[in-house]
């Protein structure tokens, strides 16, 4: 099976900390993930002063301010992602990708020569937004997030319009909603989207737990996306939702294990398990003690292991053929015993 792409969602759970981002990258290092991410953003170019919060920003940050003024507080600026690119890939060793929110951000992450730009699931009904990451050329992968069907493929279009390579776009299933409610993950819409477009899939997960995106895994997800914090009970919208490290650890793990149990899709006996198949299954044994020239009737027989000698499904060849010698009841008949 082709290796799932995981995603560790950063985000901005550094809390517009540059050290505390540097902690994240080691975490997503050391559990395995492929990724860390982030989100980049010039948060007056991403909402107004006017724009509410989310209830689940409120739950999490208090109703107090804005959340044009909580997004200032907790996003890097700009050109410090060139010296996090660094961090990771450079000195840490984990490949880095950041989210743009604005065209300032977008052009700036380009610069950096990323390979591969993640379009929010806020952003699929931003038509500038999606020209603009379609001319790019590059890799995409979008969420879909509060998306309907049409939506989705309307978005899909647009990339598509405007240069998009269409081989180079992953979609992800994904319920906007931090937790997701498990009544709402619907992770069989997932496989809708592949089946309605002949595109790769994948699942950004909101849920509590690492559960759901290693079913995702089971069920086709090429992509798996998670947010993680250093800790649950930090200040900040999206901590609250995230894995704390061992958490990630352990989903990584997990996801790493299905990849395995998946398979082929052949169905046949492995290696693992020819050892144990004389010690499972049955051969043709005999009931009773029979004399020389006595015909096997069913009655005679018994089915038992060890599985080396006659199958029990050879039975209607050994039903009526005299045997050639005096055998012991429980005796496990031979070929050579028989007369043909």
């Amino acid at each position: 099976m082709k290796k799932v792409l995981i995603i560790a969602e950063a985000g901005v759970n550094h809390n517009g900390n540059f050290e505390l981002a540097k902690k994240l990258v080691d975490v997503a290092f050391e559990s395995g993930a492929d990724i860390v991410k982030f989100q980049t953003a010039v948060p007056e170019l991403v909402m107004s002063g006017l724009a509410p919060k989310a209830s689940y920003q409120m739950d999490n940050t208090g109703n107090e301010e804005s959340q044009l003024a909580m997004a200032k507080k907790i996003h890097l600026p700009v050109e410090s992602y060139r010296d996090l690119k660094i961090y990771c890939e450079e000195i840490v060793g984990i490949k880095f990708l950041s989210t743009p929110f604005d065209h300032i951000s977008i052009d700036y992450l380009n610069e950096l020569g990323l390979d591969t730009f993640k379009i929010p699931s806020g952003e699929i009904t931003n038509l500038p937004y999606l020209q603009k990451i379609a001319g790019l050329g590059k890799k995409v992968i979008i969420s879909t997030g509060m998306s309907a069907l049409g939506e989705i493929e309307s978005a899909l279009n647009i990339l598509v319009e405007n240069g998009q390579n269409f081989d180079d776009i992953t979609v992800l299933h994904c319920n906007t909603e931090y937790p997701t409610p498990f009544e709402d993950v619907n992770l069989n819409a997932m496989l809708t989207i592949r089946n309605a477009f002949g595109v790769k899939i994948g699942y950004s997960d909101h849920t509590q737990g690492i559960e759901v995106p290693i079913a995702a895994v089971a069920l086709g997800a090429e992509v798996i996306e998670k947010h993680f914090t250093l800790d649950k009970t930090m200040e900040g919208p999206d901590h609250r939702a995230s894995l704390e490290p061992d958490e990630l650890k352990a989903m990584v793990n997990a996801i790493r294990n299905i990849e395995l149990a998946i398979g082929t899709g052949i169905k046949k006996k492995t290696e693992s398990e020819s050892k144990n198949l004389v010690i499972a299954r049955r051969s043709i044994h005999l009931k009773n003690n029979m004399k020389k020239g006595s015909q096997i009737s069913q009655n005679d027989l018994i089915m038992k292991r060890p599985g080396d000698g006659i199958s029990p499904m050879q039975i209607p060849l050994i039903i009526g053929k005299s045997i050639n010698k005096d055998l012991p009841a429980d005796y496990k008949i031979d070929w050579s015993d028989l007369v043909f």
